[in-house]
């Protein structure tokens, strides 16, 4: 493979904060790990001020990881950036008072504790609209607020199982497969962002109240695979695993280079398969029987990916990419972390942007997506230290006295 530099930050373009369409929206993420907070992430990258709450002391447990770096965890530096960050512990009653008369003067809550605890605490749908019955009040648990499952232990890997996606991942003669990264924390994050601003819509534009959204991790994931139930309810089918192969279409796969590197290609259309093989220089496979179309290529997508396999690893990478770029063939290469920060394309779109941060210095940190060309948003901080913001929050802006604060520290409310 072709040896890589290192990222040298100081090429990137710098972040900034710009106008976000959501300046104005209020959020108080009082949720933990990934799937909620991501959530509110992609709000705070639009510009709502979005306030995440961590319990005193310990922190969230995304704090603790993956990588560190003197005791920071770069996963949380990205997962909490553009949020202001204050203590409160909801496990005590003198936080639980304070938390309903914060939400009074917020747009949104965010929380995924598992079903019943934020009853428990008496701070459930009832008591937050209590206090503010305009409030739009995020759930996202493993598996639902409701159903047997519901007071489990829900996590994304769990999601991914329970929900079909690791029983089709993977290939055919070995077991399920789990993706290497919080999949199904993602997808339920952008679900979760995404139903907050439609409820934020019908709310303000169309009238409505406060409300209260069930986001479950697994049939948020359990949606990319939905039409699959179509194969099993009208054909009796149960997609089984087919590695890189898609049984709707062929071909879709990986191919090794002669230079140890992979291309993926898919097959979308017949005139791209068609391309294809006038690239590979085999005009003859377009009227071979077993590949005049997609459903002959499905049947015999073996003896078609021999046959692509076996051009590709006679040529390197960067002429199999010229080739398919003067044929017009849908295909890409397979790129690692080190290749995407090297990648001219990504430079050219400033995929990558630098911000200084207190802890780590100059950092890299991944542009607002998507783009919005009249309110962009941006990126004004990453995650930082506990409680990095409780004064300004609670004495300046909440208007607790200073003895009042006090009081609540040593109770272990923040």
């Amino acid at each position: 493979m072709t040896e890589i530099p290192p990222l040298d930050v100081s090429t990137l373009e710098r972040a900034s904060a710009g106008k976000g369409p959501l300046e104005g929206l209020r959020v108080l993420d009082v949720a933990t790990m990934m799937a909620g907070p991501w959530a509110a992430t992609y709000l705070a990258d639009y510009g709502a001020d979005v306030v995440k709450v961590e319990l005193p002391v310990k922190g969230d447990p995304m704090r603790h990881w993956g990588s560190q770096i003197e005791g920071t965890s770069l996963a949380w530096k990205g997962l909490s950036r553009n949020k202001r960050l204050v203590t409160l512990a909801l496990n005590v009653p003198e936080g639980q008072a304070l938390l309903l008369r914060l939400v009074k003067d917020f747009d949104v809550l965010v929380e995924n504790y598992r079903p019943g605890v934020m009853e428990r605490w008496g701070l459930g749908p009832e008591q937050l609209h209590a206090s503010n019955p305009r409030l739009i009040i995020l759930r996202t648990s493993g598996y639902g607020q409701t159903g047997p499952y519901a007071t489990k232990p829900g996590f994304g890997t769990l999601a991914e199982a329970f929900s079909g996606l690791s029983y089709i991942t993977g290939a055919e003669d070995r077991p399920p497969v789990l993706s290497g990264y919080p999949l199904a924390d993602g997808v339920a994050a952008l679900a979760g962002a995404m139903s907050i601003l439609a409820a934020v819509y019908w709310r303000d534009v169309a009238g409505g109240t406060g409300q209260v959204i069930d986001n479950a991790i697994t049939e948020a994931n359990y949606r990319l695979i939905d039409y699959t139930m179509l194969d099993y309810e009208k054909l009796g089918i149960v997609r089984q695993r087919t590695g890189n192969r898609l049984g709707d279409l062929a071909p879709r796969n990986t191919y090794e280079t002669a230079d140890g590197e992979w291309v993926a290609i898919s097959g979308g259309t017949q005139g791209i398969v068609e391309r294809l093989f006038r690239a590979m220089g085999r005009d003859d496979l377009i009227t071979d029987p077993r590949f005049l179309n997609n459903a002959t290529r499905r049947a015999n997508v073996v003896a078609l990916d021999e046959a692509i396999g076996e051009w590709m690893i006679q040529h390197p990478l960067a002429h199999v990419l010229e080739v398919f770029e003067n044929f017009q063939v849908a295909g890409a290469p397979v790129n690692n972390i080190a290749q995407i920060a090297s990648q001219e394309h990504f430079k050219e779109r400033n995929l990558l942007q630098v911000i200084d941060d207190p802890d780590l210095g100059p950092t890299s940190t991944v542009h607002v997506h998507p783009r919005m060309s009249a309110t962009p948003g941006g990126v004004k901080s990453l995650g930082g230290v506990i409680g990095r913001d409780n004064d300004d929050f609670y004495l300046r802006e909440v208007g607790l006295t200073a003895d009042e604060f006090a009081r609540l520290r040593e109770a272990g409310a923040v």
